[in-house]
C-alpha cells in the first residue's frame, strides 16, 4: 500500500499541548506506511501531502494581536483555497458541538468555509450530531493509562472530592462549591469529607468569586494554578470521587483521565455519560440530575466507597493502536472520496 502523508492542525507539542493530539500523532505515526507532519504554515501551504487533519480550526483564524489575527485569516484562507485546487481532503474531529461564542464575523465566515469544504468527519461519540449527508467515522477517544504511567499515583484521600482542570464558568465549579457547602452536614462521613478544586482559572474574576463562594469553609481548598501531568496524577489519585458538574458536557476528556487513573467520576445525567457508564461500569460513572445538589455529592461518595481498591474501570475499547489504525482508515476513506487517490509519496 503507498505511503500517506498526514498534515496535522496542531504544532509540534508544547507542555501546555493537549496529550490528546500528541497520543493520536503517535498512534497514527506507529501504522505502517504512514508520516505525520505537525502544523507550520510553511507546511500547510507549500508542503505536499494527502489528508489535511483539522481539530479546532477557531485556533487557524485567531491571534493575540489584530494584525496576528489578520495575518492568519489570510492564510486560513489561501488554506483553504489549496485543498480545494488540490483537491486534498480535510478530515475534522468534532471535538465541540457549536462555532465558539464572541468571535468575529469574518472568524465564523472563515470557520463555515472550513466545514463547507470538509470532506469527513471523526466524531468522538455517536451521539455527536453532524450535517445530515456528510461522510462520517465514530472513532472513541483513546483513555490515558500509558501516558500517566510514567507518574506515580497516591492513595486516595478517605472523604475526598475533587475538581480537576481548566476553570471555566460552563464548567459549574461555583454550583460545586455551593453544594459541597451544603453536603455532609446531617450525617458527616467518617472521616471528614473535603473538596478540593484545582486549575487554572478563566479570569481573575471567576477566581475571585469562587474564593468569595468557598470563604469560610475550611474544608474547601483552592489551588489556581496550571497543573503539570504529575500534579494532575497526584491531585486525582488523592481524590476517592472527581465531579465534574458541567452546565453543557458532550465530550469529557477530564472524566476520561480520572477513569484512566482509576478514580470515579460524578457527571450530568445525559444519553453520552449514560453510555460512558455501561462502558465502564455504572460504580465508576456515576450520574445527577442537575442541578448539582448536596444530595447528589452525598449519593455518590457513598455510592464509590465500597469499590475494591485493585479494581479498574473498563476502558478496553479505547486503545491507542486501535484508534490510530482507525484514524488512517479513515483518511483513506476521505481520500477515496475526494476522488484524489493517495498517490505516491510526495516530497515536502
Amino acid at each position: 500500500m503507498r505511503e500517506l502523508v498526514v498534515q496535522q492542525s496542531f504544532p509540534d507539542p508544547r507542555p501546555t499541548t493537549n496529550p490528546y493530539l500528541i497520543m493520536l500523532r503517535d498512534a497514527v505515526a506507529a501504522q505502517p506506511g504512514v508520516e505525520v507532519r505537525t502544523f507550520t504554515w510553511r507546511r500547510a501551504l507549500l508542503g505536499r501531502y494527502d489528508v489535511f487533519h483539522v481539530h479546532w480550526p477557531e485556533i487557524l483564524v485567531s491571534g493575540h494581536s489584530p494584525l496576528k489575527k489578520a495575518v492568519r485569516q489570510v492564510l486560513t484562507l489561501a488554506l483553504v483555497v489549496k485543498l480545494r485546487l488540490t483537491r486534498t481532503p480535510i478530515v475534522r474531529t468534532a471535538h465541540n458541538l457549536e462555532i465558539p461564542d464572541g468571535i468575529s464575523r469574518r472568524e465564523r465566515a472563515l470557520l463555515r468555509l472550513i466545514d463547507r469544504s470538509t470532506t469527513l468527519r471523526i466524531r468522538l461519540n455517536p451521539l455527536t450530531p453532524v450535517p445530515e449527508g456528510s461522510a462520517v467515522e465514530t472513532i472513541e477517544h483513546g483513555h490515558y493509562r500509558e501516558w500517566f504511567a510514567r507518574y506515580p499515583k497516591h492513595p486516595a484521600t478517605p472523604g475526598r472530592l475533587a475538581y480537576v482542570g481548566l476553570v471555566r464558568r460552563y464548567k459549574g465549579v461555583d454550583a460545586l462549591i455551593a453544594a459541597f457547602r451544603s453536603a455532609f452536614r446531617s450525617s458527616p462521613p467518617e472521616p471528614q469529607a473535603t473538596l478540593t478544586v484545582s486549575g487554572k482559572p478563566s479570569s481573575d474574576e471567576l477566581a475571585e468569586l469562587l474564593r468569595e463562594a468557598a470563604r469560610g469553609d475550611d474544608r474547601i481548598a483552592l489551588h489556581f494554578a496550571f497543573l503539570s501531568d504529575e500534579e494532575l496524577v497526584a491531585t486525582v489519585t488523592e481524590a476517592e470521587l472527581i465531579v465534574l458538574p458541567y452546565r453543557e458536557m458532550h465530550n469529557s476528556g477530564g472524566a476520561l483521565s480520572s477513569l484512566s487513573l482509576d478514580r470515579p467520576v460524578l457527571v450530568p445525567d445525559n444519553e453520552v455519560n449514560r453510555m460512558l457508564a455501561a462502558e465502564a461500569g455504572e460504580l465508576w460513572v456515576q450520574c445527577y440530575q442537575p442541578p448539582l445538589t448536596a444530595a447528589d455529592l452525598e449519593r455518590a461518595l457513598a455510592a464509590v466507597r465500597p469499590r475494591d481498591p485493585a479494581a479498574r474501570p473498563d476502558l478496553s475499547r479505547r486503545g491507542w493502536e486501535e484508534t490510530g489504525r482507525r484514524h488512517v482508515d479513515a483518511y483513506r476513506r476521505a481520500i477515496d472520496l475526494s476522488g484524489r487517490g493517495a498517490g505516491r509519496r510526495r516530497p515536502g
